[in-house]
């Protein structure tokens, strides 16, 4: 929308009724360290349609039809035609959340719909409205452990995505968590120093599966370890596609459960808005952030939604608020919802299987390339890293005039300089992988 400035009598005005002279007066109370007293260089300004056309122009440098093999926990799925359709009704493109009761019954709905799809996914009993993203996700679940089990150790899989530990860290900064990283064993978690690891003063053990190299983890094995110390809980992150063909967490017993469902009627948009996902059992829903809708009966006994349980800062008071989420990325949740009821149980099944299936084939095929190697020998869903002979962003570059993205360098999360991470989805067809080997055979 256009910008409505304050001329400099409006602005004089609203500061006279705060009770002060000049701007600067509003800033006493903040360290002088963290105010920039220096003059920041600007461009001159632009009209409405002129910063339009600049907007316009940056945006064309995007290369939007590339062969993309691009993942690292966002994900190039099919996403049918209805799903924007729906999204785009105004009744649900707002710039607001609404989820009052009395006004919006249909967002309730949608909401109601959604926890119930993520618990039938994973198993669990109950799912909250949504989270942020998977990273956030991962950090309220900790969070959450530590006040059911009144114990402050956290234990974290080396596996995990690089930058939800880094989310993580910052979330439980200051809040008490002990963080203890468990170092990965031939790109999966090292059961051993797991085992040597957890204690009885353990809240949780967090672990990904698929993890940040698309392995797929022992979680029977990790979920005995983990309920061998008293009270301890277990949070795994999955991928809500790949449970189409792995164990569900609750086969595994799993106590919490969060994931990335961008991947679920969402595009990768380079790079969000994400929708982050949380689900538990029973027992714990009174530790849960966020906030969670229900069905009931309204007086004249007419099925009616509306918020059974909102622990946030918003509606109790601070100090027993379960989370100071003050909302949720409810559009995104509306487009996993439509997309999981349009695809049904056996749509989602298939776009698993051809996930699955089309990344071993590209990754049995660059295995035969001379200087190519898969370097793990974990069992993968739809992701993989592999070996190349020349530093992997080197590739990256070259492969830019192409139009082919062949996936991200390693080397940015603390791996070799030479090592690629490798996503495909069910839209590859034999032809893009095939030009994806063609392109790697000519690598020197």
């Amino acid at each position: 929308m256009p910008f409505i400035s304050n001329t400099d009598e409006q602005r004089q005005k609203m500061l006279k009724e705060i009770g002060v002279e000049k701007f600067t007066d509003l800033l006493v109370h903040i360290p002088p360290k963290f105010i920039q007293d220096h003059h920041i260089e600007m461009d001159e300004p632009l009209s409405e349609m002129e910063i339009s056309q600049k907007i316009a122009r940056l945006g064309n440098k995007n290369i939007a039809d590339a062969n993309s093999f691009l993942g690292g926990g966002i994900y190039d799925h099919f996403i049918p035609a209805a799903v924007d359709h729906i999204l785009l009704k105004p009744e649900f493109h707002t710039a607001y959340t609404p989820y009052q009761a009395e006004v919006s019954q249909g967002t309730l709905q949608y909401i109601y719909e959604y926890q119930s799809l993520i618990c039938e996914i994973t198993g669990m009993d109950i799912s909250n409205a949504g989270m942020y993203d998977a990273a956030t996700a991962s950090a309220e679940a900790i969070l959450m452990a530590v006040r059911k089990t009144k114990k402050n150790k956290a234990i974290i899989t080396g596996t995990i995505h690089p930058t939800y530990l880094k989310v993580i860290e910052t979330y439980t900064t200051g809040v008490g968590a002990v963080l203890v990283v468990i170092p990965a064993k031939d790109g999966a978690t090292d059961l051993e120093e797991l085992n040597n690891t957890i204690d009885n003063d353990t809240a949780c053990v967090l672990v990904q599966t698929p993890n940040f190299l698309g392995h797929i983890e022992d979680m029977f094995a990790i979920e005995e370890i983990t309920h061998s110390a008293k009270k301890a809980l277990l949070i795994v992150a999955v991928d809500p596609i790949a449970l189409q063909l792995v164990n569900c967490p609750s086969e595994y017993r799993a106590d919490i459960v969060v994931g990335e469902a961008q991947g679920l009627g969402n595009g990768m948009n380079f790079g969000g808005p994400l929708l982050g996902f949380l689900a538990t059992t029973e027992k714990l829903v009174r530790s849960m952030p966020g906030r969670i809708v229900g069905a009931t009966l309204d007086a004249k006994g007419e099925k009616a939604y509306a918020l059974t349980l909102q622990a946030r800062e918003q509606h109790i008071r601070r100090a027993k608020a379960t989370s100071n989420i003050c909302s949720n990325d409810a559009l995104c949740g509306l487009a996993a919802t439509v997309y999981m009821s349009l695809m049904g149980k056996e749509g989602l099944r298939q776009v698993a299987e051809h996930s699955a299936s089309k990344a071993h084939y590209l990754a049995e095929e660059i295995d035969k390339l001379e200087g190519f190697e898969l370097p793990y020998t974990q069992p993968f869903f739809k992701e993989f890293a592999i070996k190349t002979p020349i530093p992997a962003q080197q590739i990256i570059d070259n492969f830019r005039e192409k139009k082919i993205f062949p996936g991200i360098d390693l080397a940015r999360f603390g791996f070799a300089e030479n090592m690629l991470l490798i996503a495909v989805t069910e839209k590859k067809s034999k032809a893009d992988m095939d030009e994806l080997i063609a392109a790697f055979k000519e690598v020197r």
